[in-house]
């Protein structure tokens, strides 16, 4: 063991002995009555409590969320009231206001449990990985669960304070974790490490990814997939000489519709001639749309095929009298997300002038490996194809400025003021999004009603006034700026005078929202934006997050 490695699980063993401690000190806490004069305000923060447990089950998070407030306000000194409003925090993606709740509990009762899951929760969906380890070690050691028990029983001999009986091979289970309960904590953590009792959670929620190729390896390894044979039972589309036709983009679709697959020698092929692309685009990529010309605006796709087919049977195929842009997040959530991902490729590579792709917070590495994407490519094809997903979503556009005056991010803008285009262009954007800076402002920031700037509810990025807007649309001569990232009802909204506008094209988020999508239409001598919103369709039995990684699903 390294001696990093050694100080951090030396200062996670204090971390976790100071909880520990605190534990015994309030472990009735919870269950105690509360006192006298408490006993109205109790009753009725329980009445609220439950009205919103009613609510979460409807997945009506908003309300739930409203109803756990009240109770808080009448019982502030509740753990149950935090968690659960945690949860509700967690669904709608508010991730930072999540951790805050979290960290409510755990502080309003240390002997609380749903309060380190919360916490623990938060600290994943914001990529905090070890913050979450940590709440994971504390709660496995103090309330040992059964899904620990054979780890503990193969590590339990290792422990100096158990004595020599302990290491005889008849030790059955049970008595083996009697011992491991008397053993101290210092001991438990040294033997029982992070990485044996959480070994695949370590391995699914990696702090980051580099695929670390060289590019001659990368085309060995592209090649060696682009040259593969085709069986004789593939009936599905094919590349014309390796190139991306019409006729093929609409086979695709219909090859997709009927649920079948596309050969991973074509796919490999698109996913290799989409990077050499993408590798030579800006990080600002500037539009010129005609007059009198249509250009579309999509936001969220969030892996809805069908509802992306829809939005295409609606305004009409792309094409370069009908181009189009989609603002971030194809992946993720949904469980067609590789559908969406080829045919959005697959219409880049056919129409690269007229067809535009911007990077959201989703096309990242952790959060492909929470939400599902990851998984999915894994399940239909391979996991060194996840790895060059990874590698291609480092290299797409961060932002779209159409005719010099509409300005088109996934997220938001910034935290300092005088930010200019030519800053964007020079950001440095083959990394994962940063936890700071321009990058992670564009595509994680929020508006917000009021003037000035604020912390964000997502724990990342900032939240931005109508003020803020307008002294970056005034400094760059911007008319107006579109952005995506939020859930709308009617699948948009425009916020801060008109001139900050969200799209979002994710029709009833997840099969459980019950919002609408919708897409953004201008021509090039008119600029006022034209909204279309449109319903979700159905789509096959296959559930939302149906590829997500199971610890996430049971921490939610």
């Amino acid at each position: 063991m390294s001696s990093s490695e050694l100080e951090n699980q030396q200062k996670c063993t204090d971390n976790l002995q100071e909880q520990a401690s605190k534990v015994e000190n309030s472990a009735s806490k919870r269950d105690s009555a509360p006192e006298a004069g408490d006993d109205q305000g109790f009753a009725a923060a329980e009445q609220y409590k439950n009205k919103g447990n009613d609510l979460l089950k409807t997945k009506d998070f908003t309300k739930a969320i409203e109803m756990y407030s009240k109770a808080i306000e009448l019982y502030p000194t509740s753990a149950i009231y935090y968690a659960n409003r945690a949860l509700a925090h967690l669904r709608q993606e508010n991730f930072g206001l999540a951790l805050q709740d979290g960290v409510s509990a755990v502080k309003t009762d240390p002997s609380y449990l749903k309060g380190y899951y919360r916490r623990a929760a938060a600290h994943m969906s914001l990529g905090k990985f070890k913050l979450a380890l940590s709440d994971f070690e504390y709660v496995s050691i103090k309330f040992i669960k059964s899904d620990l028990l054979y780890s503990c029983w193969k590590c339990v001999s290792r422990l100096p304070s158990a004595g020599p009986m302990i290491r005889t091979p008849s030790l059955s289970i049970p008595n083996a974790i009697k011992l491991l309960k008397c053993a101290p904590l210092s001991e438990l953590l040294q033997w029982i490490s992070p990485r044996r009792r959480y070994r695949r959670c370590i391995e699914i929620w990696r702090t980051s990814v580099s695929v670390k190729m060289s590019m001659s390896m990368e085309r060995k390894k592209y090649i060696r997939f682009t040259i593969a044979a085709i069986e004789d039972d593939y009936k599905g589309p094919q590349l014309e000489d390796g190139k991306v036709t019409l006729q093929f983009m609409k086979d695709l679709m219909e090859h997709y519709k009927a649920q079948k697959r596309l050969h991973r020698k074509f796919a490999y092929k698109i996913l290799c001639d989409i990077d050499v692309y993408m590798r030579a685009q800006p990080s600002l990529v500037d539009i010129k749309v005609p007059d009198e010309e249509k250009f579309t605006v999509c936001g969220d796709i969030h892996g809805q095929f069908y509802d992306l087919m829809n939005i295409f049977e609606i305004n009409g195929l792309p094409s370069e009298k009908n181009p189009y842009l989609f603002n971030g997040d194809f992946v993720d959530r949904g469980s067609f997300s590789v559908e969406c991902i080829f045919t959005l490729f697959g219409f880049k590579l056919l129409y690269p002038n007229h067809f535009f792709l911007s990077r959201g917070n989703h096309e990242s590495i952790n959060m492909n490996q929470m939400y599902g994407f990851t998984g999915e490519v894994t399940a239909k094809y391979t996991s060194t194809m996840a790895d060059i997903f990874t590698q291609v979503f480092n290299w797409l556009p961060l932002c779209h400025c159409i005719n010099q005056k509409v300005l088109v991010m996934h997220g938001g803008l910034f935290s300092s003021d005088d930010v200019t285009l030519d800053q964007i262009r020079r950001i440095d954007r083959n990394c994962q999004p940063p936890e700071e800076g321009l990058m992670c402002e564009l595509l994680w920031s929020d508006p917000q009603l009021w003037m000035g700037r604020g912390p964000s509810k997502r724990g990342v990025g900032i939240h931005f006034g109508p003020d803020v807007t307008e002294a970056f649309c005034k400094l760059n001569k911007l008319d107006y700026i579109i952005r995506s990232h939020e859930v709308k009802d009617i699948g948009y909204d425009e916020a801060h005078n008109g001139q900050c506008i969200t799209v979002f094209s994710a029709p009833n988020y997840c099969d459980t929202m019950g919002n609408m999508g919708a897409f953004i239409t201008i021509t090039g001598n008119n600029l006022k934006p034209n909204f279309r919103s449109f319903e979700a369709v159905p789509h096959p039995d296959v559930k939302p997050m149906a590829y997500a990684n199971s610890l996430m699903n049971w921490l939610a």
